[in-house]
């Protein structure tokens, strides 16, 4: 069915071959097409095979240094101590293959969730469907922003212009036309044709696809509309730099060692190595980057239920630290469900009543609004549905507003589309060429200001200070004018001055109540909200006090911005939170001079021009409902309910992913430097072991992932919205953190040799002191965890203590097998262990106690004297 060269055909030959027409496909056509083309969808970069990630385990310094180490042992019939090291090295490989499915697994999803959508012709009527279930003979409505979705041939085509890079290598757009091209012209030169995956730059079209799925030319050479992103940020990548150096310098610290035991202190040297190989182990934080990119994973699908979609994972942690958040106002800070609500023309003032998009309401006093709807109704591009008994619009909310005014005003006129131009945030309007039963004319609607200078012999201020009083009630306004036509184009060059004008309308749009709290609790965590709108002053800075903005009196307009250059600027953005009458242009600007003060910032967005802005911002955030796919693409996350709550929920959850990743290193690092420096120390003084090179191997394999994991899963701490934000770029590794580290190494000696040698002096066996060192290890890992899951606050609450479900599970597992290898006797032959008491395992349970107690005081100390510097500057800001 498909034409064999779309782009050199007529448009109307290319619908005749595709058995199509300029209203679109039948529902029925669309379905039988669908299934037997099958669905639009170039397939995905293949994922690793189970046995090829599998494989990958072992591709880690760790395994390697264990692989070396079961050689030696086996060289030396060591074999229970081989047994023990395969284990363990089968173990890390089970553990990280299991979690790195479930990893790409959210990942995976997280795409599904970008999954693009069309606006297409079935059966005459617009309507928005997913883009895989497009047809060739599909009629694809396409304006600015969007993301073409299959290969279209245009049929029609109004200053329109695409990006067509990722094919051709052009940087540039390229400008579109309707008219055929040479049968031999390139892919670049055949400007009557949209491409798969291309972005429309500027214009509107309307197009027929020609090609779907594997037979676009992006499926036929083989691209791939985006590869499965890798799980990792600048955190976690960093923390995989420094666990691959630290690695290093613990193998050459390890090999020091066993030069120093060997030639110094005389140890036998198969005993001697195998103590080593347990030092390594222990102190290599192999499970680090892997239980981080868990939590990475954890955080992203938390995100989602909240309806913000990750784009670039790098975002978690930005959004974590945003100390100001731009925001727009329609849809994001409102409920985006628009009535018009007042009209003001030359001849009265009317109020509409009306709830929703469903065309009925009185208008009050009753009058002539024919001109003005007929403006409405035809200067428009969405269209209005009832389904089961509810109204909805396709297309801007606004225009279906404007749709159902019209219906109201009794206007139904038809009228046939000559020419357009289409709304762009530059010019600020919009107007159509439309054949009616009056002949051809004329219609424009747009920012009032512009409009008016349109238009001639009007009282110029007179209408200015009409739109402001409607301003002031918090009314969106637009206004509108028309001109009789005798062309079939409009002449932009003679529009100024020369339409009539039919007067204003106002659309309200009230503030979500989510938002309403939402903005609240931003405050509360230090966050600077700001308001970027393209509205008149007046109803942007109703609608900022209505929402609880911190200056909402003070207003800087889209003028204003243009007479600061950037150094005044800076200055004044730092009071101002409302600014109005802007264009995209305006907030890179702002974006930028917030950044100037050092400030991080998130900067929402939804046209194409927004691309820049969002790229320039710490985060940029895209609307999922009303949003192109220019700006989806330039922004690191996407909300799917266009809602400003959402935004607070994913800084709430930013939070949380950090506060995770801190507390995963914090308990990590500690305990690896507890395990290590107990055997050093016994090496180095020469004393007795008080745990053998097995059990620390055990130690590792049993605590190692299991307890670490369970911190990936922790909820947002309470407080988390009440602290102020992190600074950019603050490092991970502070010095609290070393201090911590060391603390805990020291607690971890004092307290394993005190047991070992409480054990000696009460007559117990070597094995039984051991076996006893061994648990008291163990016991004071899982104190550590259940401290560390509180690091901003008291640790000693019975909500600190419940836990979690995940904590529990690994707890009560690690545990069970601690028991297992303690009197289960064949466990206790591999491992060398002994039974041991009653009043012994309750001396270990409380040296734990003790442990977690003195850390407590020892936090509670540290955040008291933070507490304390913070105070000044809060009062301050």
């Amino acid at each position: 069915m498909a034409a064999p060269a779309p782009h050199a055909e007529a448009a109307d030959a290319c619908l005749d071959e595709l058995k199509s027409a300029r209203e679109g496909l039948s529902a029925t056509e669309a379905a039988r097409r669908l299934a037997e083309y099958g669905p639009n969808q170039v397939p995905e970069a293949a994922l690793r095979m189970p046995l090829q990630r599998f494989l990958a385990q072992f591709h880690n310094m760790l395994i390697y240094v264990l692989m070396a180490a079961a050689v030696v042992t086996s060289a030396l019939q060591h074999w229970v101590d081989t047994g023990v090291i395969l284990a363990v090295v089968l173990a890390n490989a089970l553990i990280g293959f299991v979690q790195e499915g479930k990893a790409e697994a959210a990942m995976a999803a997280i795409r599904q969730m970008l999954a693009p959508r069309a606006a297409v012709l079935r059966d005459g009527q617009r309507m928005t469907v997913d883009g895989i279930h497009l047809v060739p003979g599909d009629i694809v409505l396409l304006e600015a922003g969007d993301k073409v979705p299959a290969d279209l041939r245009v049929i029609e085509a109004r200053g329109l212009a695409a990006q067509e890079a990722m094919l051709t290598g052009e940087s540039l757009p390229v400008e579109k036309a309707v008219d055929p091209v040479a049968v031999d012209a390139g892919i670049g030169d055949r400007s009557s044709m949209l491409w798969s995956g291309t972005l429309v730059t500027q214009g509107t079209a309307r197009g027929v696809v020609v090609a779907t799925g594997q037979a676009t030319e992006i499926g036929r050479i083989g691209a791939l509309l985006g590869g499965v992103e890798q799980l990792t940020t600048p955190l976690v990548a960093q923390m995989d730099h420094f666990s691959r150096w630290l690695s290093l310098l613990i193998l050459l610290a390890s090999a020091i060692l066993l030069v120093y035991g060997y030639f110094v202190s005389h140890h036998d040297f198969s005993e001697l190595f195998m103590i080593v190989v347990g030092v390594a182990v222990s102190a290599i934080p192999e499970g680090l980057p892997a239980v981080m990119t868990i939590t990475l994973a954890i955080g992203v699908q938390a995100m989602a239920r909240r309806q913000a979609i990750v784009r670039r994972l790098p975002a978690i942690e930005a959004i974590g630290s945003v100390s100001v958040i731009c925001t727009d106002k329609t849809g994001t800070l409102t409920r985006n469900e628009m009535v018009v609500a007042a009209a003001e023309t030359p001849e009265g003032v009317f109020e509409i009543a009306g709830r929703g998009y469903a065309p009925d309401g009185a208008i009050t006093p009753s009058g002539d609004l024919a001109r003005l709807a007929r403006a409405a109704s035809l200067c428009n591009d969405a269209a209005l549905h009832c389904r089961d008994g509810e109204w909805a619009v396709e297309g801007d909310p606004m225009e279906g507003a404007l749709l159902a005014f019209a219906r109201k005003a009794g206007s139904g006129e038809a009228g046939q589309r000559r020419d357009a131009i289409p709304f762009d945030s530059r010019h600020r309007f919009m107007a159509v060429l439309t054949e009616t039963a009056d002949g051809r004319v004329t219609l424009v609607k747009g920012a009032p200001e512009r409009v008016l200078r349109m238009c001639g012999d009007i009282d110029l201020q007179h209408w200015h200070d009409r739109a402001e009083a409607m301003a002031r009630r918090g009314l969106r306004v637009l206004a509108f004018a028309e001109r009789a036509e005798e062309g079939d184009r409009i002449d932009v060059s003679t529009v100024d001055g020369s339409l009539t004008w039919l007067g204003l309308v106002g659309l309200i749009d009230p503030p979500r109540p989510e938002a309403v709290a939402a903005v609240a609790e931003c405050r509360a965590a230090g966050i600077r909200v700001k308001m970027i709108t393209g509205d008149h002053a007046g109803t942007a800075a109703a609608i900022g006090a209505q929402i609880g903005l911190q200056n909402s009196n003070r207003v800087l307009t889209g003028l204003d911005l243009d007479k600061l250059d950037d150094a005044q600027l800076a200055l004044e953005v730092a009071g101002t939170d409302i600014f109005a009458r802007t264009s995209p242009e305006h907030k890179l600007r702002l974006v930028t001079a917030l950044q100037a003060n050092g400030l991080s910032v998130a900067m929402t967005g939804d046209g194409v021009n927004d691309a820049p802005a969002l790229k320039r911002a710490d985060a940029g955030i895209a609307m999922g409902l009303k949003g192109s796919e220019a700006a989806k693409e330039a922004a690191d996350l996407v909300l799917a309910d266009d809602n400003f709550a959402t935004i607070a929920a994913a800084v709430r959850e930013g939070r949380t992913v950090y506060d995770n990743l801190k507390k995963v290193i914090s308990w990590t690092l500690p305990t690896n430097a507890g395990e290590s420096m107990t055997i050093v120390l016994a090496l180095i003084v020469g004393l007795s072991l008080p745990v053998t090179a097995v059990q620390i191997l055990w130690v590792n394999l049993i605590t190692g992932i299991t307890l670490g994991i369970a911190l990936a899963f922790e909820p947002t701490e309470a407080g988390t919205m009440t602290r102020p934000p992190r600074p950019r770029n603050a490092p991970i590794l502070t010095g609290e953190l070393v201090w911590h580290v060391v603390l805990v190494a020291l607690l971890f000696v004092a307290a394993v040799f005190g047991i070992f040698t409480y054990a000696i002096d009460k007559g117990h066996s070597i094995a039984l002191a051991q076996t006893m060192a061994m648990n008291t290890l163990v016991v004071l890992e899982i104190f550590h965890l259940f401290f560390i899951r509180n690091i901003y606050g008291t640790s000693l609450t019975w909500r600190a203590v419940r836990g979690t479900t995940m904590v529990w599970t690994v707890v009560i597992a690690v545990t069970a097998a601690q028991f297992a290898v303690t009197y289960f006797p064949p466990l206790q032959t591999i491992l060398g262990t002994e039974p041991v008491s009653l009043m012994d395992g309750l001396l270990i349970v409380a040296t734990g106690a003790v442990f977690f107690a003195l850390l407590e005081i020892e936090k509670q100390i540290r955040l008291g004297f933070q507490t304390r510097s913070l105070a000044p500057t809060r009062q301050g800001g």
